[in-house]
């Protein structure tokens, strides 16, 4: 399995006790819609802030990674490749 990449992206902190992951993914992703004009896709998080290794928030893409600190997203647009069959 390929490990994803970001091509772009912004770092953003939320340790809002109220909120669950997915919750701040998504007012993450608006907040980078509104400052950079560009819909977000892929997003890293520690990996205790998941179940899974691999989830979704609406449109973007949640990954597990073992150098993101808890309660920090890095958040952005990454191009992903299209597989052939």
């Amino acid at each position: 399995m390929k490990e994803e990449q970001l091509d772009t992206g912004m770092l953003w902190f939320d340790n809002d006790p109220k909120l669950d992951v997915l919750r701040k993914v998504q007012k993450a992703a608006a907040y980078y819609r509104n400052k950079y004009g560009d819909e977000p896709n892929l997003c890293f998080v520690h990996p205790s802030m998941l179940i899974e290794e691999k989830t979704n928030s609406g449109s973007v893409v949640v990954c597990s990674n073992t150098t993101m600190l808890p309660n920090h997203f890095w958040i952005g647009v990454h191009c992903f490749e299209a597989t052939n069959p």
